[in-house]
């Protein structure tokens, strides 16, 4: 099932993989800052495909602000959608899960979660508090079968930071600049994160429990230049 605020691009997402995997692959438009939208994507799943198995809370918003210019309006628009859309997402899919005594959840979040870059707020206030909601439903959880884990990705190379490339006179130079600063030389690839998103998925890995595996290319663990 793919949720996407997007339907045209929630579709071809879907079409794109059930062409590369010949798995059925079916795609709901879903804003994850509603419950009730949310709960009625996991209504549609769980009658076209049972009920959830994994889920994987990947959609998120960079509001970046200086702190005392930020309105009422971009703190919600950032917490809706980055912090509690995980948590509406979690809420609709845990009763199932737990009904069945298993089930993976999996949240992307970001090396915000754990550093954090000045004028980016509130964007890491979000991305500590959603480690946080990830750290606690494993706890509470993992004695019913429920492994809640998280991934930090760096910088991605997604359509965002593509767009946000594309702000500046030289979108070929703010690329090169923004891969210059990452320790292997490159942006990530969604595939690399969607490895370890799999890899959380599966049995082997349920004695995790609310870990978070940082995929960012070492750039987290480097002092100063």
């Amino acid at each position: 099932m793919i949720a996407d605020i997007n339907e045209t691009r929630g579709n071809a997402t879907a079409e794109a993989i059930s062409r590369q995997t010949g798995a059925r692959v079916i795609a709901v438009e879903c804003d994850v800052a509603d419950a009730q939208s949310v709960r009625t994507m996991v209504q549609a799943a769980k009658a076209q495909l049972g009920s959830a198995d994994v889920l994987v809370n990947n959609a998120g918003i960079a509001v970046f602000r200086e702190p005392l210019e930020m309105t009422p309006e971009d703190w919600r628009r950032c917490l809706s959608v980055d912090l509690e859309g995980a948590w509406n997402c979690a809420k609709a899919v845990l009763p199932d899960m737990l009904a069945r005594r298993d089930g993976a959840i999996i949240n992307i979040i970001s090396n915000h979660a754990f550093t954090v870059i000045k004028h980016t707020f509130p964007y890491p206030v979000a991305k500590h508090a959603l480690l946080g909601l990830t750290r606690s439903l494993g706890l509470e959880y993992a004695d019913r079968g429920i492994a809640v884990n998280a991934i930090s990705p760096g910088y991605t190379d997604t359509q965002i930071a593509q767009d946000d490339f594309n702000r500046h006179p030289d979108p070929v130079a703010a690329r090169a600049a923004t891969e210059a600063k990452q320790p292997p030389g490159r942006l990530c690839r969604p595939d690399e994160v969607a490895a370890v998103a799999a890899l959380l998925a599966s049995n082997e890995a349920r004695f995790m429990i609310g870990e978070n595996i940082v995929i960012d290319g070492g750039v987290s663990i480097r002092m100063y230049e």
